[in-house]
């Protein structure tokens, strides 16, 4: 079995875990062997603090790797798949896949901005990173974690060997901003909470509703429209900041939702927003014709922790978001696990070497994220029904 050489794409957050886990891989050989990002003390920094070589930019690191794992914020991610198909190498992308980031003007507002245009040109990026995958065959891997989550892969189990009809589905991802420092402006982030945030759980019913129909019919179920309403909570006139929650976004939605309607005429909800306090609430429900099943992603209830005085823990990470370490909090023993990311990327490298498709794939990702930029369209329009464009 020959050895996998992995190329990082970012330096930020998800570069460290998708590192973590890849080190941790079984059953194939792999070896991060290059790391770049835009910020040259960034890249350096990691390279030294992992023993990874450095390279300032794309096209220098692509000849000295078999994949590249996309970490990088949205608006770079086109760059990166297009090289990589080109030069014939694997492909990893983090959510969300890419998305619409604004007519090259100072003054652009994404909240304000048409989107109608914003689905156009979207739908112009994701059919040019379709027909670059697809025609030189390259493996595609869509990094979406809540696919790989402990509970979401029971679920999918449960609804394959009970031969089950999903009714209705509820998800959400919610909590209080994101690490990203360039998250809550849309010409870098491609949006607010629908696509920030929405991406986890919109995705987890789409695969669900995809496992369910090649189970009982040999091909996915997909999504036909989509109707969707967002909101600016934090900079209602009336809001009373106590300074607890986010609020420096720049154009971006902080609360949304969207209705979903599957090709079967089955439905899904997802909410997302930043307006949360006390960490990360993410979870799925699914509401079947045999079954119901809570899929809770994190926290997970493994670990209950009191901390009576706060500077105690102020070196131990409990859980991402939570405002304090005082009082009980469920604490997260192992993200990596719990979330999805170390299935995720074992899925990946797996399938790589036994040259299969991995679960969370390319035509998920273009689902998705089109069904998203049709939600921005709903949302402009107060709600109304959009059709969901299929790549």
């Amino acid at each position: 079995m020959r050895k996998i050489r992995v190329g990082i794409v970012g330096a930020g957050m998800a570069g460290r875990f998708h590192l973590q886990c890849l080190r941790r891989v079984y059953g194939a050989e792999v070896e991060v062997t290059a790391v770049t990002s835009l910020r040259a003390e960034s890249r350096d920094a990691f390279g030294r603090e992992h023993g990874i070589p450095v390279y300032p930019d794309l096209s220098s690191m692509v000849p000295h790797v078999d994949l590249l794992d996309i970490c990088s914020p949205p608006y770079a991610h086109e760059q990166g798949i297009l090289l990589a198909a080109e030069a014939g190498k694997a492909i990893i992308c983090e959510k969300p896949l890419t998305g619409y980031f604004g007519d090259g003007r100072e003054t652009f507002r994404g909240n304000t901005a048409s989107k109608e245009r914003m689905l156009e040109e979207v739908l112009i990026r994701l059919r040019r990173i379709a027909s670059a995958v697809r025609s030189s065959g390259v493996f595609f891997g869509y990094a979406e974690n809540f696919i790989y989550a402990p509970s979401i892969q029971k679920e999918r189990e449960i609804v394959e060997k009970s031969g089950a009809q999903i009714l209705r589905m509820l998800g959400e991802e919610s909590h209080n901003g994101s690490a990203s420092p360039v998250y809550g402006i849309w010409k870098f982030a491609g949006g607010g909470s629908l696509i920030g945030k929405g991406c986890h759980p919109l995705s987890a019913l789409f695969y669900l509703k995809r496992m369910e129909g090649s189970a009982r019919w040999g091909k996915p179920i997909r999504p036909t429209r989509v109707s969707a309403r967002t909101h600016e909570l934090t900079r209602l006139p009336a809001y009373q900041d106590r300074k607890l929650i986010r609020t420096d976004y720049l154009d971006i939605e902080d609360y949304g939702w969207i209705h979903v309607e599957f090709e079967d005429g089955t439905i899904g909800d997802i909410v997302t927003g930043e307006v949360v306090l006390g960490g990360i609430y993410d979870y799925v429900e699914v509401f079947a014709n045999n079954h119901r099943t809570r899929c809770q992603i994190s926290p997970t209830g493994l670990v209950d922790t009191y901390n009576p005085r706060g500077e105690q823990f102020k070196d131990v990470y409990l859980i991402e978001k939570a405002s304090t370490q005082e009082g009980w909090a469920q604490a997260a023993p192992d993200e990596n696990f719990t979330m999805g990311y170390q299935a995720e990327v074992q899925d990946f490298m797996s399938s790589i070497a036994q040259g299969r498709k991995p679960q969370a794939d390319l035509d998920l990702a273009l689902d998705t994220t089109a069904a998203i930029y049709a939600a921005y369209v709903s949302q402009e329009r107060r709600g109304a029904e959009v059709a969901v464009p299929l790549i």
